[in-house]
Order: C-alpha cells, then structure tokens, then sequence
C-alpha cells in the first residue's frame, strides 16, 4: 500500500507541474494581447474622431471662392488668427496623423495576425500536448494495474518462499539428523568389518599352521618312510611279476600319505611296471627317491574330465619359476602387426609366443638367442583379435574376436578348427580352464559361456549383468571383470555369484597367480589391485605417478612367481611394482610410442613382451 500511495503521489505531482505550465502560458499570451487590444481600441477612437473632424473641415458647396473664404476668414477672425490654426495646417497635421495612424494600424494589424497564427500553433501543440496527456494517464492507470498486479504476485511468491523456506529448513534438520545416523551406522559397518577382517585373518593363520604342521608331520613321516626304504636292498629278478609286486608295494607304502593315493598309485604304478633286462640286485638311493616322489607330488597341476569322454589325466608337469628377473632393456622390437596388436600370450615352454591383432591375424614367434623369430601365421578369425590363450599342452591356441565368437586353431595348422558362437556382441576374452577340453568367453552381452571343446558347444552360460571384459579361470571358480566396477565370483558347478568385490574403475583385465591365492586387476581408475582370494579382500593397490590406463583392454599381469606386477600406460612406458613392498620398483621406456595394450610374462621369469597400438612387439631382457 505504501508503494501505491508513493505512485499516487508521483502522478500527482507531474499533473500540476503540466498545469502551472499550461498556465504560465496563458498568462504570458493574455499579457501581449492585453496591450494590443486596448492600443487597437484606441487607434480605432482616434480614427472615428478624426473621420468626424474632417468632415467638418469640409468646404461648403455655396463657398464663393477659397481665396474669399479665406479673405473674409481672416477678416472675421482677425485678432484670433494667432491663436487658432488654420484649416490647411490642420488638414495637413491631419493628413501626416492619418497616415501615421495607417502605419500603426497595418503594423498592429501584422502582429495581429503574426500573434493569430501563434495562438493557432500554440493551440494546436495545447491540443497534441492535451492528447499525449491523456495517452500517458491511460498507460500511467495501466501501469498501475499492472504493478498492482505484479505486487499481488510478489506478495504470493514470498509467501511461497516463506513456505519453502520453512520446509528447507525442516529437511535440513531432518537430513542431519539422517547423516548423524548414518555416520554412526557407517562406523558400525567399519568396525564389524574390521571384526571380520581381523577373524578371516585369525582364521587364515590358524588354518595355515594346522596345514603347515599337517604338510611337517606328512614330509617327517615320508623322510622316516624314505630312510626306511633307502635301507631296503631290492631285489629285481627276470620275473615282471615279482618286480612289480615288490616295487608297487615300496610305492604304495611311499604314496598312502598323499591326498589321492589311487591315482598316485596308477600312476607309479605305469611308471614302474616294466621287465629290466638286467637280472642285477639295485638300491633305490634316498636321492632318487626323492626325485620320484616329488615328481609325482610337487610339479604336478590338476586338471579335470571331458564331458563325454574317457576321464583324462588331471595333472600334468609345469614350468617352475624359481625367481623371476627384472627386464632392463629391449632385445627386439618389430612391427608385428597391419594395425594396432590387442592381446599377447606365452606358450607353456616360455619359447614360444603368440600375438593377436586388429588385421583378424595370430602370429606365432620363436624366442631364439634374445630375438623373435617368426614361426607361424593363424588366419580365419571373422574379426579383430581381442584376446589369446595356449591349452595347458601348448598344443591350442584360443582366441577372442570381435564377430560375435571365439576361435579354436591347433598350433602348426594355419586355419581354424572350430568356431564358438552363440554371444550376440563382441567376444571381448577367451580362456581354456585347467584342462584343454574346457574354455572359457566372455562377451560384451553381458555372458559369460562354458565350453566342451570336444563338441564345440556351450555347456553352460552364465548372466553376469554387466560388460565383462576379462575372464579368469580356478578349479572350480570363474572370475569376472566388468564395467560397472565389479569383480564378480561364480561358481563353475552352478550358475551363480559367490563374491562380488567393487573396484573403483571399470576393470580392464584380471590374472591369476599360478598358486591360485592372488588376482590381480587393472581399472580405469589408473591403479593395480591385488586381492588376496582367502580372504576374498583387496590386498594392496599400486598406481605411480604418470601411470594411466589407455583403454578398456588394457591388460595387467603377475611375474610367474607373483613377485611383481607389471602393466602398460598410455604414453607407452611400462610399470613395475614389487609384490611384497608395494613400492614402484621399475620404469621401462624407449621402444614404445603408443598405449600398450598387453604384457606377457614367460613361465620361466627370463622374458616379458610388451604390444602397443602402433603395431610394435617388444621383447624385454
């Protein structure tokens, strides 16, 4: 209200300063017109007065003469004559009168009309003026409604603003006492897990001292056993029988401490059931013994059946990587590839290697005196390579391709021999399990798919819910990175999740350590993680200064004795972190000046190799 008082006001104010205007005009024009009006009046007196007066000087008909007129004028007026003029000195006073009043009368005449023709423009700027000020009121009532109105509003809006500001503030209140509870839940929640951490851990160590105490009282009982039979003279005789008695009895007393005694006992019994020649009495040596036992029970790796055929042998000799050696510098660098290289694998036997592409090309390499050898080239892939993996014999090579399957070649055969389809997007990793039968792919469908090799069919598939980019494989685990920032665990015999761990990244790529107790993962989130699969918890993360995941196959991986782990970056150097320390031990730059894409370790520990986008392999020393 105090506002439209105010405009009221206003308005008011200019409307009389508009009329003491109009009326200060009026009062300057009546002045000028006050003065002219009364002169014209006077001048109009004076010419009806001298109209009369000249009519009287007028000369009468019957006048004889002027000159007579005048004569007996002058007569009769003789002593008179000085003091009243004559009629032509009056006539002449009246003509110069005349006509002075004639100049007066056309000059005021002329500011007569100049002061009509001023009026008149006065009038009609009175009349514009007139007009605009009745437009203005008109907007002015207009503006005045139209503020009334914004008034109204505003008045609505703060109370509305009133309203929400209450209600602002009651939800403040409402999320602090919220956050409070969380943060106490939240604390909660981080002492439970400690709990349960420190209880894992607790259980952990109590359960590798009962297993070390078990695994010293098993090797005391096979020494105790050994030295018994290192004692023991044998006899062989020409009898196949007799010796396979004595023999397989000395073995089966040797192996009825270890956890499968039937197959060890086929086995040893295959590898000692055969006719000497030689009819010689022989002593089995503490050493040799030795030899025998571990060979039947240290270098062996499990490996299971294949479905629909005769059962196969589960364990087969490895490479043992006894300390693995750090690269310094680059043997050999090669243009491997027509386009960028994606995925890089060694063979069991650390001397061969083979290398997949973006041309849909596998190159197989030779590793001879600190150089690469071409050996073989593996055509027929439907797309790009993404992913490459050896069978356990080194005798398969499966590989991951971008046409929707995985692709199965036996080494030494340039063409493929089988071709697993069923995913609806890209195969983004291809890996075999612990036997040669069985494989392992992952899509960017969201699947991930069992295969029986023998048959080229999916045994099992699995949705995993998110883009999976890497697969590895246990005994009886399928571990998975995805997209959404997930390693997720399933288990093998049924199609479900046991263990989902969240990353902070989408992961790249995952590798199992060769005692199957540590993964290894690389995320967009530019570090390395390792988690600790006993107590399925994350270990230790590694990241260095300059260290950037290039793409979302980036592949990472453990030293065969998972001592160190190495990726590549961006700018094409690669990064070394010491397993046990956690500290960045080594840097390698020079040959590369792309992303590297993948790394590969050998079995031996002697070699690495390195592949980038811009088509180049290296072979680090």
């Amino acid at each position: 209200m105090a506002g439209s008082c105010g405009i009221g006001s206003s308005a008011a104010h200019w409307k009389r300063h508009i009329v003491r205007q109009l009326r200060q005009r009026d009062r300057t024009q009546k002045a000028l017109f006050l003065e002219l009006v009364p002169a014209y009046n006077r001048l109009l007196e004076k010419a009806e007065l001298l109209a009369r007066f000249s009519e009287k000087l007028q000369p009468e008909p019957n006048d004889a003469t002027p000159a007579t007129h005048q004569g007996s004028c002058r007569e009769e007026s003789g002593p008179d004559s000085d003091q009243v003029p004559s009629p032509a000195t009056l006539r002449v006073k009246w003509q110069e009168e005349k006509e002075g009043l004639q100049l007066v009368c056309g000059e005021m005449a002329y500011q007569v009309v100049e002061k009509s023709a001023a009026l008149g423009t006065l009038e009609s700027e009175l009349e514009e003026r007139q007009s605009r000020l009745a437009a203005l009121e008109a907007r002015v009532a207009q503006l005045q409604e139209a503020r009334a109105l914004q008034v109204r509003q505003v008045n609505a809006r703060r109370a509305r603003n009133a309203a929400q500001r209450a209600a602002y503030e009651a939800l403040r209140a409402h999320a602090r006492l919220q956050e409070a509870a969380l943060r106490k839940l939240e604390e909660e929640a981080r002492d439970l897990l400690e709990q349960l951490v420190r209880r894992k851990a607790l259980a952990a160590a109590e359960r590798n001292l009962r297993l070390e105490r078990r695994e010293r009282a098993k090797q005391a009982r096979v020494s105790q056993e050994l030295k018994k039979a290192a004692k023991r003279t044998v006899s062989i005789s020409e009898s196949p029988d007799t010796l396979g008695d004595e023999i397989k009895e000395g073995v089966e007393m040797t192996l009825a401490l270890s956890a499968e005694p039937e197959f060890l006992e086929s086995e040893a019994g295959e590898k000692w059931k055969r006719p000497f020649r030689s009819a010689s009495a022989t002593s089995l040596t503490l050493s040799r013994c030795v030899d025998v036992v571990k060979s039947l029970l240290d270098f062996k790796k499990r490996r299971g059946h294949s479905v629909g055929g005769a059962p196969e042998q589960r364990y087969q000799s490895i490479p043992v990587c006894v300390a693995t050696r750090l690269p310094t510098l680059a043997q050999d660098v090669l243009d491997a590839h027509l386009s960028e290289v994606n995925a890089v694998r060694f063979g069991p036997n650390s001397s061969l290697l083979a290398t997949g592409g973006a041309d849909r090309l596998i190159h197989l390499w030779n590793v001879v005196g600190g150089r690469l050898e071409a050996n073989h080239t593996l055509e027929g892939a439907g797309g790009s390579i993404t992913s490459v993996d050896f069978d356990p014999s080194g005798s398969q090579i499966l590989a991951g391709t971008y046409n929707q399957a995985a692709q199965l070649w036996k080494v030494g055969k340039a063409q493929s021999k089988e071709t697993l389809s069923g995913h609806t997007d890209k195969v983004t990793a291809a890996k075999f399990k612990l036997t040669r039968h069985e494989a392992v792919t992952g899509s960017r469908d969201r699947t991930v798919k069992e295969w029986d090799l023998c048959r080229a069919y999916c045994s099992r598939t699995i949705n995993v819910l998110s883009y999976c980019n890497d697969v590895v494989c246990g005994d009886h685990v399928i571990i998975s990175g995805h997209n959404d920032q997930m390693i997720r665990f399933w288990d093998s015999r049924v199609p479900r999740c046991i263990q989902v761990i969240p990353v902070q990244g989408r992961v790249t790529s995952l590798s199992l350590s060769h005692d199957q107790l540590h993964l290894l993962s690389c995320s967009r989130d530019d570090t390395l993680k390792v988690i600790d699969l006993r107590v399925n918890n994350i270990r230790q993360v590694f990241s260095a200064d300059g260290f950037k995941c290039g793409s979302d196959w980036t592949k990472a991986m453990f030293s065969p004795d998972r001592s160190y782990a190495v990726a590549g970056s961006w700018d094409g150097a690669l990064y070394i972190w010491d397993v046990n320390t956690g500290k960045l031990e080594r840097s390698l730059r020079g040959p590369h000046c792309a992303v590297v894409n993948a790394v590969a370790w050998c079995y031996s520990g002697s070699h690495m190799v390195s592949v980038d986008q811009a088509r180049k392999i290296v072979l680090w020393h």
